[in-house]
Formats: C-alpha cells, structure tokens, sequence
C-alpha cells in the first residue's frame, strides 16, 4: 500500500495540475496564509479544489502555455481531492521562477502523480481523510465547451 503524507495543501486547478504535471515550483501564496501556518517543509498531498471559474481557468492556462505545457481541457482536470504529491522545501519572497508571483511562494520539488483520491479540503495545510466519491463534482457546461489555447512555439 502506498504511503501518503499526512498534510495536503488544496490547490484550485488548473494550478494544482501544472504542480503535478508542468514544472510549477512555486505555489503563491498571501503573506498572511505564509504566517497562518504554511511554514511546514517536508512532503505533502497536493488537493485538487472543488472550485474553479472560466476565468481562473482562462487566465491559469494562458500563464501555463506561456510557462512552456499545455494546460488540460477544463473538463478533464481533476477536482475535489489528491492528485499527488510533493516537497516543500523553503517559502521566500521572491524567485527567478517564472510560476512566482505572489507575496510569497513555497518552494515545491520532486512532484509525484497518484491516483485520484477524494477528498474534502480546507484553507492552509489540513490532515486529510479520503471521502466518497459522491463529493466529486461533475464538470459544469462551460468546462466542456472550452478548448486551452495550443503550447506557445
């Protein structure tokens, strides 16, 4: 059996996918959630978040192209609990990275897929437990009408 980490970290997706699956190295975050907690090193469950509008995925996936991946279709990304995990090694204020642009970043390292998992998240990191798989959401209209923009030449 595959050992998962206690704390998970929720991340709204498309972001939680390019953290997995894109190189992001950086997951931004305000200074207050930096100082609420988010100090924690080590490796952690990344949770793909139930909520994500047209527009956070819009804007998501254009940085994610012009990061050099091509973002999922809407309605393919995971939502509503683990998608894998990875180490968080150092939180800073300010990086080379292109993926930085928050007040402060956690720096991430060594991702690592896994299979779906549901889950319930919650703000800051949390000691997950899996949950049913009625509480994944199904993808909404708009999800299945957009297209992500072709990976940047």
């Amino acid at each position: 059996m595959t050992q998962y980490p206690e704390f998970a970290l929720s991340v709204r997706q498309p972001w939680a996918w390019a953290i997995i699956h894109a190189g992001k190295d950086i997951e931004n975050r305000s200074w207050q959630a930096v100082n609420h907690g988010l100090k924690r090193r080590g490796r952690i469950a990344i949770h793909a978040a139930k909520g994500m509008t047209r527009d956070e995925y819009e804007e998501a996936s254009d940085w994610i192209r012009r990061c050099g991946a091509r973002c999922p279709r809407a309605a393919d990304l995971l939502r509503g609990g683990i998608i894998g995990t990875v180490e968080v090694v150092d939180v800073v204020s300010e990086s080379e990275s292109p993926w930085f642009f928050g007040a402060r970043g956690l720096v991430l390292q060594n991702p690592k897929p896994c299979k779906f998992i549901p889950v319930v998240g919650q703000l800051g990191y949390f000691r997950w437990n899996r949950a049913d798989p009625s509480i994944v959401p199904d993808p909404a209209k708009w999800m299945k009408d957009v297209t992500p923009l072709p990976q940047s030449m």
